[in-house]
């Protein structure tokens, strides 16, 4: 892309950003960053194109999860390990489930700035800045914590390499092995009020005992053993997404080195505002969250902007619309991206739509609400004909109590004992899997349809 550069963002409007108080110490954190060696490579991130294009035709399915905001202070390998496995256990239902690959992107290794409804809060009187993320300021309600520090991209470079660097050892070290990752999801199966998910699990068991039958773990060992993991966040923080923008020297295209995929949120989307600008020439896989707000003449304009070339895996579309709502929006965003003969993948997120505060005063998303709207957004694409692409949760491998509802029945009196989140509330593991368990139905459901379709 020749009139594009990785600082033209800066002439823009800038939305959801902090503003540095310390002009040099930012300017330095930026060199530094720029020395650094980018956290993923060009090569990856085409092949993450490449899958998400066939996600696109229905030829694979986008599971996409992780944190709402990653902390420095709960930084761990356990919560790493805990969260990339109950993924692997999410996608082994979901394949089981579309009958094709699953693409497994995790929230991970760079989601720490969050945008936020207003730019100060008030507790007991007080109003200081909110807080935007661990890599602009602090959570702690003080007016030193609150000042954001550009030191803190630099802390978030160095968990990010961390964090990617233990996920690739996963991904290739055999805990992803096929056989293990199915017998964690037996043990899910085994409560009583998982009865209804049994089913499905002793269908996935029986795949796998004939495929040891037929030799086939002897042939395909590699396969079976490990998985492709990509990262993704939303590309908020532009000072640190630009120090860390490479050019490819086999395509000689600029790579956004901080994650594999990254998204434009509901609240930066504008079109010619500063984070379009920049997103608009990495050659990343690109995200675009679609709120209710969101126009077809605005989709038109920003699927131009961010796909010129019509690229199949290029752009996906997050649709974020709230239970009850994705059938008075998703059809006229359809329909625009009919009328512009797009290539997009469509990517369903129930999450950000369903937050409430419960009774207890915690936010929560209640488990029933994420269902509905995942339904929803299913039976949409079934009515237009159209490929429903993924999904898209908030959720750790934690058992944390911060959504309400599943099989264990988180309540609102349960929300304070396990409450762990710095923003928003996430599924828990068992959550999680349960969910798979059911949007596996619905993908079922919907390969029935099309073969009998096909058939008559």
């Amino acid at each position: 892309m020749t009139d594009w550069s990785k600082s033209d963002w800066r002439a823009k409007q800038r939305v959801q950003m902090p503003d540095y108080t310390d002009s040099a110490a930012l300017t330095a954190v930026e060199g530094q960053l720029a020395k650094y060696p980018p956290l993923v490579f060009a090569g990856e991130a085409r092949r993450l194109k490449q899958e998400l294009g066939a996600a696109s035709r229905g030829e694979a399915f986008l599971l996409q999860g992780g944190d709402c905001a990653e902390s420095f202070e709960q930084f761990s390998a356990d919560s790493i390990r805990d969260t990339f496995k109950v993924m692997l256990q999410m996608a082994m239902v979901l394949t089981y489930g579309a009958k094709v690959p699953v693409i497994k992107v995790g929230r991970m290794a760079g989601q720490f700035a969050k945008p936020r409804s207003a730019p100060t809060e008030v507790v007991d009187g007080v109003e200081l800045p909110s807080y935007r993320g661990d890599i602009v300021n602090d959570l702690a309600f003080t007016p030193e914590a609150r000042i954001p520090d550009p030191a803190r991209m630099l802390q978030a470079y160095t968990q990010s390499a961390a964090t990617l660097n233990l996920l690739r050892a996963f991904s290739t070290g055999g805990y992803a092995d096929v056989n293990q990752v199915h017998s964690w999801t037996l043990s899910f199966t085994e409560g009583e009020k998982s009865e209804r998910y049994r089913e499905m699990a002793s269908r996935i068991t029986d795949t796998l005992d004939f495929m040891k039958a037929a030799g086939v773990k002897n042939d395909t060992a590699h396969t079976l053993q490990t998985v492709d993991f990509y990262t993704s966040h939303e590309a908020l923080l532009l000072e640190y997404e630009e120090a860390l923008t490479r050019l490819d020297s086999t395509s000689g295209k600029w790579l956004a080195g901080s994650g594999h995929l990254i998204w434009i949120g509901d609240r930066t989307r504008q079109p010619d505002g500063a984070h379009v600008e920049f997103c608009r020439g990495v050659l990343n896989p690109i995200g675009l969250k679609c709120g209710p707000s969101m126009t077809a003449e605005d989709l038109k304009l920003l699927m131009a902007k961010l796909n010129p070339g019509n690229e199949a895996g290029r752009l996906t579309l997050i649709a974020r619309f709230g239970a009850g709502n994705v059938g008075e929006h998703l059809p006229r965003l359809i329909k625009a991206v009919r009328e512009e003969g797009a290539n997009v993948v469509w990517v369903c997120d129930p999450m950000h739509g369903n937050t409430v505060k419960s009774s207890t005063g915690f936010k929560t998303r209640p488990f029933e609400l994420v269902l509905r709207e995942v339904r929803e957004f299913f039976a949409v694409h079934a009515a237009e004909g159209t490929v429903p692409g993924g999904v898209h949760f908030e959720m750790t491998g934690q058992d944390v109590t911060e959504c309400t509802g599943g099989v264990r029945a988180v309540s609102e009196a349960n929300l304070s004992d396990r409450y762990h989140t710095a923003c928003d509330p996430r599924l828990n593991a068992s959550q999680s899997l349960e969910l798979a368990f059911l949007v596996a139905e619905e993908l079922s459901a919907l390969r029935a349809q099309r073969v009998e379709r096909a058939a008559s």
